[in-house]
């Protein structure tokens, strides 16, 4: 399951402890940067894999207590990507390709299990470029401020990975704030005939 957001913005919170309520064991989280969420989906013990980059309560309140344990425990199995790698993966499948190149290798975190980069030269230039496999996660969760009537999603804000996690997701689940035809309406009614 792919989650959208980063960090503590735009997280989907309320789909998150519905699915700890639920009592759901062995999810997949693909996150670029998760936070709280990833915290309480170890706390439950919901999530047993994750594949993600960075993982904190923001810049300055540190890792996530519970998603460090699940992981120093081995009840989380953390494959553990730079940005740039997961976003290559995500693209990959977005593209429906199976590999996507990345000229530059992301640097490797001391004692993280990072998944396998094939490396080869590129004929043109010299430089090594790596194949990153890609990653389509079964389904991604977005939230957004709100969605029309006829299914256009508008976020408030930067989007962040959302765009490329929700083309790369085989389906995508959307937890809006509000049904409003209001965005629609306005658009509309200013754009030139």
């Amino acid at each position: 399951m792919g989650l959208g957001g980063s960090f503590l913005h735009r997280g989907q919170f309320a789909f998150v402890r519905e699915m700890i309520s639920q009592e759901k064991r062995g999810i997949e989280i693909v996150k670029q940067s998760p936070g709280y969420d990833i915290d309480i989906l170890c706390r439950a013990g919901v999530a047993s894999r994750a594949r993600c980059g960075i993982v904190a309560m923001e810049g300055n309140f540190g890792i996530t207590p519970y998603y460090r344990r699940a992981v120093e425990k081995g009840a989380l199995a953390l494959e553990k990507h730079a940005c740039a790698t997961l976003t290559t993966s995500l693209r990959a499948a977005a593209f429906g390709v199976a590999v996507h190149a990345l000229r530059r290798r992301a640097r490797q975190r001391s004692g993280a299990r990072q998944r396998l980069e094939v490396s080869r030269r590129s004929l043109r230039s010299g430089q090594q470029t790596y194949v990153i496999p890609a990653i389509s996660p079964d389904f991604a969760v977005i939230h957004a401020s709100c969605v029309d009537r006829l299914g256009n999603v508008r976020i408030a804000g930067t989007y962040h990975w959302d765009r490329i996690m929700s083309r790369a997701a085989k389906s995508v689940l959307v937890v809006v704030e509000e049904v409003s035809d209001e965005y629609r309406t306005r658009t509309s009614s200013t754009s030139p005939n």
